[in-house]
């Protein structure tokens, strides 16, 4: 009886990201079939024990478009969509994914989440940041609100707590290690 690895996915309008978690896969072979079939076999671990896997993907692929790539501990595959749109889920039916198909919450990136140029994007590079002195009816003169305010501003910077302080270089008697040893009792000091 064969096994089954723990399968990863993501999505994005245009491709599935589907990551295989298999470490040491010795003899991967993976099948992509353009109706959305995707094969996977390998050995790997004690024993070299036989895992297969056959995902029923939700909508067709484009093979050709579709990337596969074999890395130490997983087999990392990019399939291209055949037409591009948010899938509602990986695989086809009405029935739960099974135990072994989980969802890759580093790679995920929801479809409002997705970047577009909607209402909630702003140009900030088309901004003029000086007319912000005038919002709210402030005016943009900064001096005159603080002329208000009382107390004598920047008369005291000539004053500056950061002075250049002398460098005190420790002298050869501080450098030199002392033997304390503790004293008996009725020792004088």
């Amino acid at each position: 009886m064969s096994l089954h690895p723990e399968v990863k996915w993501a999505q994005r309008p245009d491709v599935v990201y589907l990551t295989v978690m298999l470490p040491d896969a010795k003899d991967a072979k993976v099948n992509l079939d353009p109706e959305g079939v995707f094969n996977f076999s390998a050995s790997a671990g004690a024993g070299d024990r036989h895992y297969e896997l056959k995902l029923e993907l939700q909508d067709k692929v484009n093979v050709e478009e579709s990337k596969i790539s074999t890395g130490v501990r997983s087999i990392f595959c990019i399939l291209q969509k055949a037409e591009p749109k948010w899938w509602t889920k990986l695989l086809r039916g009405d029935g739960k994914a099974p135990h072994y198909v989980k969802v890759d919450w580093d790679k995920w990136v929801d479809e409002d989440d997705e970047p577009d140029a909607g209402p909630g994007d702003m140009d900030m590079n088309s901004m003029d940041f000086s007319k912000f002195g005038d919002m709210g009816g402030m005016g943009g003169d900064m001096a005159g609100m603080m002329g208000g305010m009382g107390g004598d501003m920047g008369d005291d910077l000539d004053e500056s707590d950061d002075e250049e302080q002398e460098v005190i270089k420790p002298s050869a008697k501080a450098a030199e290690v002392v033997d304390v040893k503790p004293k008996a009792e009725g020792e004088a000091a």
